[in-house]
């Protein structure tokens, strides 16, 4: 796994601050079947401490979109996709990401697809985003943003493409699973 390349997301990414861009989002994700999904939470370091997930990402085919959870009107949205049943929402380790989700605001999640357990259900150990990334994209993950504060009001450049990166990469290997045959849309 240390011997691959690292890759990032490159494609256009757009922060979801105004209504405009909402409006946007909710247009290009109408239009897709399959969207890469994932949060991020502000890290604990502390037994004990927890914090409720700040951002969710959802990639499409031509642009990744991070929707800040500090913005309630942002709450619709994401409601929507999860709810939406002719769109494929995939993901890794998906059953925490929704539960956090539903302590921040309700929803009723359809077509939620956790690549992890399709992973583990063909014999797969390494099942986490990372490993996945290597085994079937042939390509490493970078790290180091992960624990980073994820509840800040404006994200670092470093952040964007870190959260940009996860959603992509699930979509892309959603795709990646569909050629093989282990999922089908």
């Amino acid at each position: 796994m240390a011997d691959l390349p690292i890759r990032r997301y490159e494609g256009e990414v757009c922060l979801v601050t105004t209504p405009r861009d909402l409006e946007r989002a909710l247009a290009d994700i109408r239009q897709e079947s399959v969207v890469g999904f994932d949060t991020e939470t502000r890290p604990s370091f502390r037994k004990g401490e927890s914090h409720p997930t700040c951002l969710v990402q959802a990639a499409t085919a031509s642009k990744v979109y991070l929707f800040q959870l500090r913005q309630l009107d942002v709450f619709q949205i994401v409601a929507e996709l999860l709810a939406q049943p002719r769109i494929v929402k995939a993901g890794v380790a998906l059953a925490y990401d929704l539960r956090s989700l539903k302590l921040v605001f309700p929803f009723t999640e359809k077509n939620v697809l956790d690549l992890g357990v399709v992973a583990r259900r063909r014999g797969l150990d390494q099942t986490g985003l990372r490993n996945l990334a290597g085994i079937f994209l042939g390509f490493r993950i970078p790290k180091g943003t992960r624990t980073s504060n994820w509840a800040a009001a404006q994200l670092t450049a470093q952040q964007i493409t870190y959260a940009a990166t996860d959603a992509w990469v699930c979509r892309e290997l959603f795709l990646r699973f569909q050629s093989l045959g282990l999922v089908a849309l």
